[in-house]
C-alpha cells in the first residue's frame, strides 16, 4: 500500500514522502490515527500542489531578504546615545538600540536576537554590525553612534 505521511515517522519517512507499507498497517494504525493518507490520484495532485506552494513561499522569503540586506547595506543607521565629555558612551549600543534605529530609519522590522555584535559598542562613531536576515543571507550594517541633544 502507498500512503504519504503527514508526520515524520521514524524508521518510515519524513512529512510529505510517499512510502510503501504493510496493507495493515496502514489501514489499521497509519490512516486512522492521522499519520498518512491514501497515495490517490488527488492526494498526490494536493501534495504537489502544497510542495510548489512552499516553494513559491520560499523565493518569497529569499527574494524580500535580498531587497532588505540591499536597504540595510546601502544606509547609514543613526544611534543616539548621551556621551561623556570623555568621549565614552553611558553604557553601551545594545541589540534593541540597533533594531530600534533601523525599524525608524528604514521601516524594516528586525528582530534584535539576529543582530551579532562581537565586542559591545561603547565609543561613538561609525561601526559594523551583523544582521542575520535568515534564508543564510547576511547583511553588513554601518552604524554610526552620534551624541544624544
Amino acid at each position: 500500500m502507498r500512503v504519504i505521511l503527514t508526520e515524520n515517522l521514524q524508521g518510515i519517512g519524513k512529512k510529505g514522502d510517499v512510502v510503501n507499507i504493510r496493507d495493515g498497517y496502514g489501514r489499521n494504525y497509519l490512516i486512522p490515527k492521522g499519520l498518512a493518507v491514501p497515495a490517490t490520484e488527488a492526494n498526490l495532485k494536493r501534495l504537489e500542489h502544497l510542495i510548489k506552494e512552499k516553494e513559491k513561499k520560499k523565493e518569497r522569503l529569499h527574494r524580500r531578504s535580498e531587497e532588505i540586506k540591499k536597504l540595510i547595506e546601502e544606509n547609514q543607521i543613526s544611534v543616539y546615545k548621551r556621551i561623556g565629555k570623555d568621549g565614552k558612551l553611558f553604557g553601551s549600543v545594545t541589540q534593541k538600540d540597533i533594531s530600534d534605529a533601523i525599524k525608524n530609519a528604514l521601516k524594516v522590522s528586525i528582530d534584535k536576537r539576529s543582530i551579532e555584535i562581537e565586542e559591545p559598542i561603547k565609543s561613538e562613531g561609525m561601526h559594523i554590525v551583523e544582521i542575520d536576515l535568515g534564508q543564510g543571507i547576511k547583511a553588513q550594517a554601518k552604524i554610526m553612534v552620534q551624541k544624544k541633544d
